[in-house]
């Protein structure tokens, strides 16, 4: 049994946060399309929210490129890429709509599980190195014991 496809939401985030260099070894070829929105960089604003949960607040600008692209067959992608690299926001967009047509187990399977495996392995290094630097407490009770 297959493990159950990512969400159209998930497969975008995977995408949009792989290294470029990555996604470009994962994917180096694109179909053809049709560049419906040609990549161009702009800037979002960035909010915040105190302890998650809080009032939210700006907490400055993003620089992203978006993408939007129409494939031969009609599939629609869209991609919004964190920085300025036009290639990586093409790229996104295209695998983005691939993965709404008949081919989106198999790249489910070639490309976003290694992403997914690549991110997850990233995460546990950042909270490994997190760990080793946690510091712990402890309270020596002054008095006599009874």
């Amino acid at each position: 049994m297959s493990a159950p496809l990512p969400t159209r939401a998930e497969a975008m985030g995977l995408l949009a946060r792989a290294r470029p260099e990555t996604l470009a070894e994962l994917a180096p070829d694109l179909p053809g399309h049709t560049m419906l929105r040609a990549p161009e960089t702009g800037a979002v604003m960035v909010q915040g929210r105190q302890g998650g949960t809080g009032a939210p607040f700006n907490l400055g600008e993003m620089t992203v490129t978006r993408c939007a692209v129409r494939l031969e067959c009609g599939a629609i992608g869209h991609a919004w890429v964190q920085g300025r690299d036009k290639g990586h926001a093409r790229r996104a967009a295209v695998l983005d709509a691939l993965l709404q047509t008949d081919r989106a187990a198999e790249l489910a399977a070639a490309i976003l599980a290694p992403l997914a495996a690549a991110e997850a392995a990233s995460h546990e290094a950042q909270s490994r190195r997190a760990g080793a630097t946690r510091v712990e407490f402890f309270t020596m009770v002054r008095g006599e014991d009874e």
